[in-house]
């Protein structure tokens, strides 16, 4: 059994909760913030209630690595993904409202079950992946204080 790896990482946005969230619920806005390798695609109706599907899919040639997502956790201001693939695990998204706005709390939290994968992982990817997703969470603060 793989063992399981985190990134986790927050940020101050100058906007509501309600604002933030919708960036994380809206797919035409999730895809404005989004690595733009990434699309993710809705399985029936997009929906982010308990239940909710989707896939994720980086559009890279030939082997398009796809994440089937399903929402586990759902109240107002948090949404928490599970998903299966060539990853398995969560990724939660928490906006927390302060008298400066929102921190938007992402937590990654997953294991890589193909041994081989996850020694791909850890020496071409990890590192990208915790700088791609810090990357992500500025380009999410800039388009919710652009929609404020």
């Amino acid at each position: 059994m793989s063992s399981t790896q985190v990134f986790e990482q927050s940020i101050q946005i100058n906007a509501s909760a309600t604002t933030v969230e919708r960036c994380i619920t809206e797919l035409n806005l999730m895809h404005r913030w989004l690595n733009p390798a990434l699309r993710c695609y809705p399985v029936g109706d997009w929906n982010t209630n308990v239940g909710g599907k989707s896939k994720f899919v980086i559009e890279v040639p030939l082997i398009k690595p796809t994440l089937n997502n399903t929402v586990v956790e759902r109240q107002p201001g948090l949404v928490v993904w599970g998903f299966e693939g060539f990853l398995k695990g969560k990724d939660r998204w928490e906006c927390q409202p302060n008298p400066n706005g929102t921190c938007l709390l992402n937590r990654f939290e997953f294991q890589i079950p193909n041994p081989v994968i996850s020694w791909g992982f850890k020496i071409f990817a990890e590192n990208f992946t915790k700088q791609d997703m810090q990357a992500q969470l500025r380009r999410l603060k800039q388009v919710a204080e652009s929609i404020k």
